[in-house]
């Protein structure tokens, strides 16, 4: 099954107090490599998220980014700290004392006092945020396959209509590959009128057997023609298989270009040249396609 390199998910995750929403893009790449972006306390959960997201992608570069919400991060809090407080108001009684002074102390001056009523930090749940980042990523790369896939679908039947095309047009260039042998003998005729008109001499049988076995190999191309065959036919084979295609693919779209430049060097005439020329920018529309699959 074919599937596309690009594709786009956004998932949310819940689990009691915290919330995680994660991003995913994927882009073209040779390799599978990431882009994360993480707020500072998930940080230390980075290579799980990568290990998920490798469970389904082998190609591409994945960007990810994330945002967490803790509710319970959210509350107002607050803790005394009982010993300053006590301190404090000792050191009021000693200076009422001391100095004198009449009158209770009352709750609202020793609550004056700086640090002794403070916000509390509350407890981070570092395994907490571990399962819904785990379960948070599972969801999002498994998003991501069906994006994928149904991206890849698409491609799939693009590719079998183009390598269809191509199928269909190496009809022509057959038909037009039989007028070569006429177009090179006749070429032949007029190297030998030539070579032994020179000076009234007779031609060098060494040059002409050198010149006939070099206009017989440039006037056939079945080889090219039987190994464009087998191209097309193994393009399907691969479009095929479960596992990734894209490098096989692409392989073979330079072993497609490889076998047009030989026909095209050998045609015999401007009908066959401009059918090569139909088949390699076919080809190129492929190889654009290509480089979007896995």
């Amino acid at each position: 099954m074919i599937k596309s390199m690009t594709a786009f998910a956004k998932v949310s995750h819940s689990l009691d107090a915290l919330t995680v929403d994660m991003t995913v893009r994927a882009y073209n790449s040779r390799s599978l490599d990431f882009s994360i972006y993480l707020p500072e306390v998930c940080q230390p959960f980075e290579e799980e998220i990568k290990k998920i997201m490798g469970q389904f992608h082998t190609r591409g570069r994945i960007e990810i980014r994330v945002n967490l919400e803790d509710q319970s991060l959210e509350q107002d809090l607050f803790e005394v700290d009982i010993i300053k407080a006590k301190a404090y108001y000792n050191a009021l009684k000693t200076v009422q004392e001391t100095l004198s002074l009449s009158g209770g102390i009352a709750l609202e001056t020793v609550l004056g006092a700086k640090q002794v009523i403070v916000a509390a930090k509350p407890e981070i749940n570092l395994e907490l945020i571990r399962s819904a980042l785990g379960d948070t990523a599972r969801t999002a790369a498994e998003a991501l396959d069906r994006m994928r896939k149904s991206e890849g679908e698409n491609l799939y039947q693009d590719l079998a209509r183009r390598i269809s095309g191509i199928e269909q047009r190496m009809q022509g260039v057959e038909e037009q590959a039989r007028t070569i042998p006429e177009v090179y003998k006749a070429r032949l005729k007029e190297r030998l009128a030539v070579l032994t008109s020179e000076d009234g001499e007779c031609f060098d049988p060494v040059r002409l057997a050198q010149e006939t076995a070099l206009l017989a190999d440039r006037s056939d191309v079945s080889e090219e023609i039987v190994r464009v065959h087998s191209h097309i036919k193994m393009f399907r084979e691969v479009m095929d298989e479960n596992e990734s295609q894209g490098r096989k693919l692409n392989f073979l779209i330079q072993e497609f270009n490889r076998e047009f430049n030989t026909i095209g060097s050998k045609a015999g005439n401007a009908t066959l040249s401009h059918a090569v020329v139909d088949l390699k920018s076919e080809l190129e529309k492929i190889r654009e396609q290509v480089q979007n699959i896995e």
